[in-house]
């Protein structure tokens, strides 16, 4: 249980950081969807591990973009603090998510789950 926690703070770290890399800035609802991505990653590689990487990585990039469409809806829709706006990219999802940022997430999926199995090892209780 504690690399699921544990998991959960690099996502968020990390994912704070490609934001700032990005766009030169973040916001803590990003943190948040770095932290329950990450999880879901750590969850993929537990329990479909012996998948095809390419699998992995697809389902990985449906839960990372589900999760950003659920945040933006909330974050950008519902509290209207207007964090992101993909409205002006082809295809996109009520301006939420996009197939652009899916496809990054794809790739980035790879190393995702290197650092998963890095925290496994050194965390897991034997």
């Amino acid at each position: 249980m504690r690399e699921y926690v544990f998991t959960a703070g690099v996502g968020a770290v990390v994912y704070a950081f490609l934001e700032i890399f990005w766009r030169g800035y973040t916001h803590w609802s990003m943190m948040v969807a770095g932290a329950v991505s990450a999880v879901l990653l750590y969850w993929i590689r537990e329990h479909l591990g012996r998948a095809p990487l390419f699998v992995r990585c697809f389902l990985g990039t449906l839960g990372i973009t589900f999760v950003e469409f659920c945040i933006g809806c909330i974050v950008n829709l519902w509290w209207k603090l207007e964090v992101w706006d993909y409205s002006a990219m082809p295809l996109n999802l009520m301006g939420q998510i996009c197939p652009t940022f899916s496809v990054m997430w794809f790739l980035l999926c790879v190393p995702a789950f290197w650092l998963c199995g890095q925290i496994r090892e050194r965390l897991r209780e034997k």
